[in-house]
């Protein structure tokens, strides 16, 4: 049995392909939506993609299941029989057992993330043993933690799936060996849990002596609790709310992609005006020096798909400002993992052109924490905090405005606009990313916390939980 495992840091994503030498036959599950790394992999094992199948109808990026059927001929698409699925597909039901060759594939329906959820217990027959070599979890369980069940609605529907989460993991996941190699769809990175570990799989074993939350399986409510505490959880980004039913309809194919055109500066600045927003992925430190005015700043990194998704709206015609040309493809497949079109283009020259161009230029001031202290003390700034909710709970700057960045662009009126406004996050990338959001369209000036939070409690300055 060949097995390979793909981590996507930028959406804290894995996705697998498992592969039978016998027949040559391999499934992809949990595809994202740039699946050409897929078809690579089969291709250099001499394998041919003969299924694919996602664990569940997923919030946090497009699946890749239509590229893949679109790309491999003969493709068979799987998915839960109690998932209202929108393409053809084979229905799987709990306890089915799929064969192909020497691989063996056990359907267990394993709700509480999603009502529909599937967790794949794979078989290798090669080693002439009935003990299941892995489990491909999805979000079933994670490394220290479990996925997230408040997605689909408010607290109560929380409740109910976190009651469902609590049979599945006492029917379907503690039983199995200690031994079994535990592979999840969300891993380091992903926001779909509070506390996921760095690792990027476990075993059963494992999990069942250190998983803080299946260590609660002693009282169901006890376990509920645990499960929904959204204090713990962090904010969901805007774009989630559209991908779980573009995912459960089936996503368009993007067919052949064409190269998003470098722009002379003037062809980049009339495109502006006619209504595209520019996207500036490079540093907050760049962009604080200098920068469009009216750009958005997302570093190109990590964290892009997720914060793009929080600042853009969904039909956003979006320019590029990037520090090279090897960097506009990057930018562009995070944007597509998260259903956005490619850029119509991007500045050809970078800021460097546009700056010799003699066009307008503005810059995002950065502020030091010292210096911060004592503008909040005389009263000259608010100061607005921008981080998730376990970060604002384990100390904050006294008289701060907390609203998460994912939720800001919904509460953007919610931000006081009497004085200059200072944003801190964790380092600076987030308040970046929030203070370029709210300096398009106030008055008063908007200031970037140097180091953010970090810097404010490694200089001794006092905080409040």
């Amino acid at each position: 049995m060949f097995f390979q495992q793909f981590y996507l840091a930028s959406l804290g994503h894995a996705s697998y392909l498992v592969g039978d030498e016998k027949t040559g036959r391999a499934l992809v599950f949990d595809p994202r939506r740039d699946v050409e790394v897929y078809l690579h992999a089969a291709r250099r094992q001499g394998l041919r993609i003969a299924y694919a199948a996602d664990s569940h109808g997923h919030n946090d990026y497009l699946s890749g299941l239509s590229e893949l059927a679109a790309r491999q001929d003969g493709l068979d698409l799987w998915g839960s029989a109690r998932a209202q699925l929108g393409y053809e597909h084979r229905g799987l039901r709990d306890g089915e057992t799929i064969e192909f060759g020497d691989v063996g594939i056990e359907v267990m329906h394993t709700p509480g993330h999603t009502p529909e959820h599937i967790s794949l217990l794979v078989y290798d027959r090669s080693a002439g043993s009935d003990v299941p070599a892995l489990l491909l979890s999805g979000g079933a369980l994670l490394v220290g933690d479990l996925a997230r069940p408040d997605l689909l609605g408010g607290e109560e529907h929380a409740r109910r799936a976190a009651r469902e989460f609590c049979d599945t993991v006492q029917t379907k996941l503690l039983p199995l060996p200690d031994g079994v190699q535990v592979f999840p769809t969300h891993v380091a990175g992903s926001l779909c849990g509070g506390s996921i570990g760095s690792r990027l799989s476990t075993t059963l074993g494992y999990e069942r002596k250190t998983n803080a939350i299946l260590a609660r399986m002693d009282s169901e409510d006890e376990f509920v609790r645990e499960c929904i505490r959204l204090d713990n959880l962090p904010a969901v980004p805007p774009y989630w709310r559209r991908m779980r039913e573009r995912n459960l309809a089936g996503v368009d194919p993007l067919g052949v992609l064409g190269e998003p055109p470098a722009l002379p500066v003037d062809a980049f600045a009339e495109e502006q005006q006619a209504g595209a927003l520019v996207l500036d992925a490079r540093t907050p430190e760049a962009f604080g020096g200098e920068h469009i005015p009216g750009a958005l700043n997302v570093g190109l990194g990590p964290a892009f798909a997720t914060w793009a998704g929080t600042v853009l709206p969904a039909d956003a015609h979006v320019l590029l400002v990037v520090d090279g040309s090897e960097q506009v493809w990057e930018a562009t497949w995070q944007l597509l993992r998260i259903g956005y079109a490619p850029p119509i283009g991007w500045l050809a020259g970078g800021m460097a052109a546009w700056r010799t161009s003699a066009r307008p230029i503005e810059s995002l001031q950065q502020i030091s924490v010292h210096r911060l202290r004592d503008a909040l003390d005389n009263g000259e700034v608010d100061l607005l905090d921008v981080r998730q909710p376990g970060e604002w709970a384990g100390g904050h700057v006294p008289g701060a405005v907390y609203i998460t960045g994912a939720e800001l662009p919904d509460r953007i009126g919610e931000v006081p606009a009497d004085r200059p406004l200072a944003v801190t996050c964790g380092s600076g990338y987030r308040s970046s990313v929030a203070a370029s959001l709210l300096a398009r369209d106030r008055k008063e000036k908007v200031l970037n916390v140097a180091g953010g939070m970090t810097a404010w409690k490694n200089a001794g300055l006092p905080t409040e939980d």
